[in-house]
């Protein structure tokens, strides 16, 4: 990453900036730009969405003590919007952007379980994703963007995902004939590295050989059934609006858009920061109406799908439409998938979501610690690498003021720098 990192925000400003969108003669460009190893990113990211976030969605679910019907249309909703905003945007621009929703914002509603009643909650909601539209139509998003230093945030980042690495490691040591076969067969690919053999499609064909082979598997059965909806009620209160609406606002859009666009920054693509805000609070509104919480740009679905493996830069969008498209069945099958959860080894699954994002860690350290505001960056790192919350928000938001606390205490003519360059591209 060997460009100045005030350029890597030479194109994010209170204008608008993104390629030009896709029109009838570059259509023909999109057979082209198909590669396996956008393929084999795509279904890498759609495991990591059907075995690492739908169980805790289940969990929070029942937290918040939700009838079936309740829990269905939530998670059909969010799933099936996500999916289709991350089709049309990532065809528009050609960029792969995956929109889900917020994590750490799910994990912090199943902590206000028996303080809020649900329809107050879905009125929360509702009131944050109104706030995320109307502070995207101002270029918030931007300025936030471009006020943030890339180090900093891109430590923040590896901090964040450095857990899957961890995970990883750890399940290849207590299962050995299976995610550590899976590991092994993701470093032959790297060895041969050749573009027709993708390490992480040899990964999922040889781990998923060692499942079948030594995997301890369940022989229930899966039940496919269609989601059930219902309609919420919406309560909208002043105590609701401060200890649930600000949070998610802050987690969705402080939180989530900043680490999943810093990323797409980081690979140098031009993104559409303040489109991409209003759409998510769209999306967000949308949510609401069966239930749903706020939509975000996906941090780990960035770094798989918009990381080195996942295949050249210009057709990595591929990838994001591959997962989305696959996303839909977890939204028309979301009991047929918490029934697979029970059938493939959670090593496996940790395996693969630990090796799709290495290459990813590797690219934020370079960008983090390649240049200037590298101790804002460690410090970021440092915080966003160790599991806390204050308020109720994730150790990832307090990491960006840690960082930004220790650039101005140890390396203030940097930041300074760089905060005048941002404000010169304002004017």
């Amino acid at each position: 990453m060997g460009r100045d990192i005030s350029m890597m925000y030479a194109d994010v400003s209170v204008e608008e900036t993104a390629p030009d969108p896709v029109d009838e003669e570059s259509c023909n460009s999109l057979v082209r730009d198909f590669n396996m190893a956008a393929m084999w990113a795509g279904l890498t990211a759609f495991v990591w969405y059907a075995f690492g976030a739908l169980p805790l969605h289940l969990e929070v679910a029942g937290q918040l003590g939700l009838s079936a019907a309740e829990a269905s249309s939530w998670i059909f909703v969010v799933w099936f919007s996500g999916a289709l905003t991350s089709i049309a945007l990532s065809l528009y621009f050609r960029l792969p952007i995956p929109i889900t929703w917020t994590i750490p914002g799910l994990i912090y509603l199943g902590t206000l379980a028996g303080q809020f009643s649900f329809s107050e909650i879905v009125g929360a909601n509702l009131m944050a994703g109104i706030a995320i539209v109307l502070l995207g139509i101002f270029g918030v998003g931007a300025r936030i963007m471009a006020w943030l230093p890339l180090p900093i945030v891109m430590g923040m980042f590896g901090g964040s995902i450095l857990v899957y690495v961890t995970r990883m490691v750890a399940a290849s040591v207590e299962d050995v004939f299976v995610a550590g076969v899976t590991l092994a067969s993701y470093l032959v690919g790297r060895l041969i590295a050749n573009p027709r053999v993708p390490p992480m499609g040899l990964a999922v064909i040889v781990g998923g050989l060692a499942v079948f082979a030594f995997g301890e598997t369940s022989t229930e059965v899966v039940a496919w059934t269609l989601p059930e909806l219902a309609v919420p009620g919406l309560s909208f209160t002043v105590s609701s609006f401060v200890a649930v609406s600000l949070p998610m606002i802050v987690l969705a859009m402080g939180l989530g858009n900043v680490q999943g666009l810093g990323f797409l920054l980081s690979q140098d693509y031009r993104v559409p920061i303040t489109t991409v805000t209003i759409t998510t609070g769209l999306c967000s509104i949308a949510n609401t109406f069966l239930g749903g919480h706020p939509a975000t740009v996906a941090r780990t679905g960035a770094a798989i799908l918009a990381g080195p493996d996942a295949g050249p830069k210009e057709g990595r969008y591929w990838a994001c439409v591959i997962a989305a498209s696959l996303t839909i069945v977890i939204a028309l099958s979301a009991g047929a998938l918490s029934s697979l959860l029970a059938i493939l080894p959670r090593t496996f699954v940790v395996t693969l979501a630990g090796l799709a994002i290495l290459s990813s860690l590797q690219s934020a350290f370079e960008t983090a610690f390649g240049g200037k505001l590298w101790f804002g960056a460690l410090a970021a790192f440092a915080v966003a690498a160790t599991p806390f919350a204050v308020f109720g928000i994730t150790s990832a938001f307090w990491s960006i003021l840690a960082g930004l606390v220790a650039s101005l205490m140890v390396e203030r003519n940097d930041l300074f720098q760089f905060w005048g360059a941002a404000k010169e591209r304002e004017i």
